[in-house]
């Protein structure tokens, strides 16, 4: 398949858009999946297994050990999970999209972009993204620091 070729799926068309937001929609149902499970598990393990459940843990019962610390640690990793998968498969459609080889240097510069519909993703985009992750705001409203 040349570049010109009219088959060759552009990455700003709507069937590139669609494709892709189809991934995205089985990615956000498997995640949703998760949460629930663990929302109406929690539930259910108190109804059916009230002995294990009422075993001490850390001080804490088994209950409530699973609710004050696992739920929020499973929904962090859903979470996490969910962003890594989300720009894993954006990158993998825009790679297969545009069938180029990687450049072979590792130095190269970045472009600018003079396409005002496409951002230019550069190291700023990291900062952004670990800077949404900062819990320290958290920390200080839990722990009163």
């Amino acid at each position: 398949m040349t570049p010109d070729s009219p088959d060759k799926l552009d990455i700003h068309s709507e069937k590139f858009l669609h494709t892709l937001m189809r991934r995205q929609l089985w990615l956000s149902i498997t995640c949703a999946a998760a949460f629930l499970v663990a929302l109406f598990g929690l539930p259910l393990l108190n109804y059916f297994f009230p002995e294990l459940m009422a075993k001490r843990i850390f001080g804490f019962t088994l209950t409530w050990f699973v609710l004050g610390v696992l739920f929020f640690t499973f929904v962090w990793l859903i979470a996490w999970v969910f962003i890594l998968r989300s720009m894993a498969l954006e990158q993998s459609e825009v790679a297969e999209v545009n069938d180029e080889p990687k450049p072979q240097n590792p130095n190269t510069t970045h472009q600018i972009n003079t396409n005002p519909e496409t951002p230019n993703i550069g190291s700023s985009t990291l900062a952004l993204v670990l800077g949404v992750w900062s819990l320290s705001g958290v920390w200080c409203l839990v722990f009163g620091v």
